[in-house]
């Protein structure tokens, strides 16, 4: 199967070329446009103990995912993320896999496993709005997100805190522990007042744009127009 990134950093697009008999599995919603080459099939995602509507309700997003074969020769796929931003590709092999944003999850060949039982997402221990999965397995694993990726290689030991809105993954080698951001007043005045201390060795990945915050300021911009159009 061969891929490719079309349109980085801002307007990324993921392209799979798929050969005869060979699947990729995609985030529901994501495709743009596929071959008639192709048959799609959907199915849920692995369900956790709360069952995949109670996750589709808590993490606000799909858990349903589109099986994509090349069932009558070979074939093309595209797919991209709501938010505009990149798309990074991540090899996943045994030992080596990654903990992400659900949200960022966009497209995995069949052999990795997405798993929504891992307790940092069944918790919710990353705060409201903000879940993660833990992907093992062995092969490819395409990532979205809002704005450009900002990566660190992290060495045994070395640590980065990274706000939760603009953390996307990293590698399920390093430690973490998730904790208020200062003291009383900067979690008051600091939104969620959430972050991630993220311990080496391995790869941390940041989104350089927080969703959440640009929501909360196009609402200061439509919100007056909003009011004003109801007043009337």
């Amino acid at each position: 199967m061969k891929f490719e990134v079309k349109y980085k950093p801002s307007y990324a697009m993921l392209v799979a070329s798929l050969s005869q008999g060979e699947t990729i599995t995609a985030e529901a919603g994501a495709m743009t446009y596929m071959d008639s080459t192709i048959e799609v099939h959907t199915r849920a995602r692995e369900k956790s103990l709360l069952g995949s509507l109670g996750l589709s309700i808590i993490g606000g997003q799909s858990f349903w995912v589109n099986d994509y074969t090349a069932t009558k020769g070979p074939g093309d796929a595209a797919f991209v993320a709501a938010p505009v931003g990149d798309i990074e590709r991540l090899d996943v092999a045994p030992g080596k896999g990654y903990v992400i944003q659900k949200s960022a999850y966009i497209a995995s060949t069949p052999d990795i496993n997405l798993d929504v039982k891992w307790e940092g997402f069944t918790k919710g221990i990353f705060g409201q709005g903000l879940f993660m999965l833990k992907a093992t397995g062995n092969g490819p694993l395409f990532i979205n997100t809002f704005g450009a990726i900002d990566a660190h290689t992290l060495q045994a030991g070395q640590t980065l805190i990274v706000d939760n809105f603009h953390l996307v993954g990293f590698s399920d080698t390093c430690n973490y522990k998730v904790t208020k951001f200062g003291g009383l007043k900067e979690t008051l005045l600091s939104g969620e007042g959430l972050v991630t201390q993220i311990t080496g060795p391995g790869n941390v990945y940041i989104q350089t744009k927080n969703l959440k915050e640009f929501t909360e300021w196009l609402w200061t911009v439509l919100g007056p127009k909003v009011r004003n159009t109801h007043a009337r």
